[in-house]
């Protein structure tokens, strides 16, 4: 038996008084944060939640958040995080898919109107009983503060099996619509439980959480590994360097995790004394949710002399599966070694393990591996085959037995019959002074069948051409591996978790 709720209970009980969740100018320490879970599953519970059912949650990086995910889990019922930047038919489309019956959203501000849309979407989806916001949304609507203030700051735990569903995460949906990831109580435990072990986290530490806490990477690295081991979370909504720089002085924060455009963003932000030097009260950093350029993590740690730790994972494990570990050893660019209880391997398309140093999809099995998905029972078969989880990956494994990943399997580019991996071109044009960010996508030929384009971020003082970059890359890569066609852009399209959006490039 085991219920996830157990971790901010565990907390409360041993650190009472030492702070919990900070935003802005308000701290609570693990009691009041408890308290407020359990008055929040009461009123749950008086709406008619408990076991078995699910609940969707949409809001950012706020202490409600927390509150109303352990409240949930507390009542016996599943958590559904919904990401903040959906449109009404998606939010409708996830509230159906999910059979939620009650959702709590976020009202939103003027710049950002997600209470609207949840609103919108909640209507539209015809079979979600409950509509509450967290904050005020409209006279007629209820506020989640409102509904629990008068409730009971005790509440007994539902006793969930082990292999209950504690969450269903939405899956990006790169092919088809979103899929619902079915996580258990003890995929998510075993999970965080590991994910501390990585951090090396010191019970009090204070860590940041600007990664989406409705993110599988934030919720389980970030919020149920942090809760697990009682640090002190500070919680920021929205990413800016001079925020982290601030909170990070402010707070003494140890750990900080990212997604690599926020690095990107730390590294070219004004190089000042004072900047550098936040930065380097920091203990360790964490990079995950896309893979990080080796240019950026050398320059990073040359200049702020912390490390990051890259790993690897998705949805469907949890979702950590390998990550540089400081006890086993790390290779910048590498996505690391297993976590304990994984097993990983590289295998060929009939499935046969494949030799070290050939490229093959990567599999893995273990305690993080999820159930299935939600009502899709083919699509699970055609991912989970006998216990092994397919990712859909592209990567190899080096004589130390670390794992570097090429790229994603659909993303292969076939140009005259030959394979390329746009990661791997990346890779090697990031290594260009010039060159700041780069992303690398097939487009269609009438010869070749396809072709290799880059869409190149110069750096600031770059008057770098076409030609130049052309010239540079060709001295440095297969011929038949250079991008032919190469457009300047300002930025690259990015998604709430940092990830290069390359469709939005094919458009």
């Amino acid at each position: 038996m085991l219920n996830l709720s157990i971790l901010v209970e565990e907390s409360a009980r041993r650190n009472p008084e030492k702070p919990a969740l900070s935003l802005g100018e308000t701290t609570i320490n693990y009691r009041i944060f408890h308290e407020k879970v359990c008055q929040a599953a009461n009123a749950f519970t008086k709406k008619g939640i408990g076991y078995g059912d699910k609940v969707a949650l949409l809001c950012p990086n706020i202490p409600q958040f927390p509150i109303i995910f352990f409240a949930i889990l507390k009542t016996g019922a599943t958590v559904v995080p919904f990401s903040i930047f959906l449109k009404p038919e998606e939010i409708a489309y996830q509230l159906s898919d999910s059979d939620s019956t009650l959702f709590l959203c976020f009202a939103g501000t003027p710049e950002m109107p997600v209470g609207q849309f949840g609103k919108e979407g909640f209507a539209q989806s015809g079979s979600c009983r409950d509509f509450i916001s967290i904050g005020h949304l409209a006279e007629d609507i209820l506020n989640f503060d409102d509904l629990i203030k008068d409730e009971e700051t005790d509440f007994e735990s539902y006793m969930t099996s082990s292999e209950d569903t504690a969450v269903i995460i939405y899956t990006s949906g790169t092919t088809g619509r979103p899929k619902g990831a079915e996580l258990s109580h003890i995929n998510l435990f075993t999970n965080a439980e590991a994910s501390t072990t990585i951090v090396g986290a010191a019970e009090f530490e204070a860590q940041l959480v600007v990664l989406p806490l409705f993110h599988i990477f934030g919720l389980t690295v970030m919020l149920l590994a942090g809760i697990r081991k009682s640090l002190h979370l500070i919680l920021l909504p929205k990413f800016s360097a001079q925020s982290v720089y601030q909170l990070i002085t402010r707070f003494d924060i140890r750990i900080f995790a990212g997604v690599p455009s926020m690095y990107w963003v730390l590294l070219n932000e004004e190089d000042t004394e004072e900047n550098t030097h936040s930065i380097k009260k920091l203990r360790i950093c964490i990079s995950g949710g896309a893979s990080l350029p080796v240019k950026i993590i050398d320059e990073f740690e040359t200049r702020f002399e912390v490390p990051i730790i890259e790993g690897y994972g998705m949805s469907e494990g949890s979702p950590v599966v390998t990550f540089n570990q400081m006890a086993v050893g790390r290779k910048p660019g590498s996505i690391g070694t297993p976590i304990w209880g994984v097993e990983v391997k590289i295998v060929d398309d009939q499935g046969n393990e494949l030799p070290v140093g050939e490229k093959g999809e990567l599999v893995y099995r273990g305690p993080n591996v999820m159930k299935a998905y939600y009502k899709r029972h083919q699509e699970t078969e055609e991912v989970l085959k006998n216990g092994w989880m397919f990712s859909g990956d592209i990567a190899i494994k080096d004589e130390d037995g670390f794992f570097f990943i090429v790229d994603r399997k659909k993303e292969v580019i076939i140009r005259g019959g030959m394979n390329v991996y746009p990661r791997e071109v990346e890779e090697v044009m990031m290594r260009n002074p010039d060159i700041s960010m780069v992303a690398i996508i097939g487009i269609d030929d009438e010869k070749l069948g396809e072709e290799i384009k880059a869409f190149v971020v110069r750096t600031k003082e770059s008057k770098a051409s076409e030609e130049d970059i052309k010239l540079w890359i060709k001295e440095r890569i297969a011929k038949y591996k250079y991008p032919r066609i190469i457009e300047f852009i300002n930025e690259l399209p990015l998604s709430a978790t940092g990830k290069i959006l390359k469709k939005n490039l094919k458009n």
